[in-house]
């Protein structure tokens, strides 16, 4: 009907020019007001069509994963990294109006990260994700804050005969270290931590005088194992001399604590973990834990005539205990 203005484009082929799409969502937004579009081709087919806010967008590319080697003579240090790089801005049109002429392609955020790389192969994973959020900053004006979140899997150099050798590495599967970057064109936070990383210890860990009701079947104990995969992350409010140095001593102050007092709960243990922490490495502000237990039941025994004094367990985890906790300089 050639009066209808709310009428859906189509090219002699039936489908619809992508031109008169997006002049047509121009004529079909009018302040929330809803207008009926009358058939579509030779469909009977009607809809309305209703404009509503936007209320908010993002988007990137995700599991862009790059491997780093700086080769520094014959001795070569290597980072791979799994990135999600994610920008806001400008991009309202492209949601509402069919509009793509302001919006970057997801595989053009992707080729960023790739030449990024390849300009410093000697940062490490602080520095590199600080520096591919700043990229984005630059390149487009059109956007206006960027988030950048890495994983990194660990390789660790091999040694022998007592000598670290320049080439060759094993991998660390225990954890994989995470870097958070939030940045706008007013500045940036920066976060690092760990995820997955897992650690236990088969005595001086207990759970006592807890609530207990009619619907409680749980047992006191002053002996048990102790396990969890922790994801771990702590805000940086100053820069350290080395971020990777100080990543270590902030996890071996989380196990030190963890390994050598007793722990009344989960809760107790994260809490002075992450006092530590922060007494440790004055440039985190604040250190988040969340940690799922990984339990270990004693296996009952006595149908073949035997004890257990807590020598012979089933691990499992699930269902599990998931205890979570922030601890900040206030």
């Amino acid at each position: 009907m050639p009066g209808n203005l709310c009428q859906v484009p189509q090219l002699s082929s039936g489908r619809i020019s992508r031109t008169k799409l997006a002049r047509w969502h121009e004529r079909c937004s009018l302040s929330g007001q809803t207008r009926r579009n009358e058939s579509l081709g030779n469909s009977p087919v009607e809809r309305e069509v209703s404009r509503v806010p936007l209320i908010k967008n993002r988007y990137g590319k995700g599991r862009v994963r790059v491997m780093r080697i700086h080769r520094d003579g014959e001795w070569h240090e290597i980072s791979q990294l799994n990135i999600k790089a994610m920008i806001e801005g400008d991009f309202a049109r492209t949601y509402t109006h069919a509009d793509n002429t302001r919006t970057v392609s997801t595989d053009t955020i992707k080729n960023v990260v790739n030449i990024v790389a390849r300009e410093n192969t000697g940062l490490c994973a602080e520095e590199f994700c600080q520096v591919l959020a700043r990229k984005y900053l630059d390149l487009y004006p059109q956007v206006t804050s960027v988030a950048i979140t890495a994983h990194e899997t660990k390789w660790s150099r091999l040694s022998f005969g007592g000598k670290p050798h320049p080439h060759s590495f094993v991998l660390d599967s225990n954890g994989k270290p995470t870097v958070e970057v939030s940045a706008t064109r007013e500045g940036s936070t920066l976060a690092s931590g760990v995820d997955g990383f897992t650690f236990m210890k088969s005595t001086q860990s207990g759970w006592e005088d807890y609530l207990k009701d009619p619907y409680t079947t749980l047992k006191e104990t002053d002996d048990r194992i102790c396990a969890t995969s922790m994801a771990a992350s702590w805000k940086w409010s100053a820069k350290p001399q080395n971020y990777p140095a100080t990543n270590a001593r902030i996890l071996a102050t989380l196990l030190e604590v963890f390994g050598t007092t007793y722990s009344a709960s989960v809760q107790d243990s994260l809490y002075r973990m992450g006092e530590a922490a922060l007494d440790a490495v004055p440039e985190i502000s604040e250190i988040s834990m969340a940690c799922p237990n990984m339990h270990f039941i004693p296996i009952n025994l006595s149908a073949f005539r035997l004890d257990n004094n807590n020598d012979v367990f089933l691990p499992t985890d699930e269902p599990h205990g998931q205890i979570e906790c922030t601890v900040g300089r206030g």
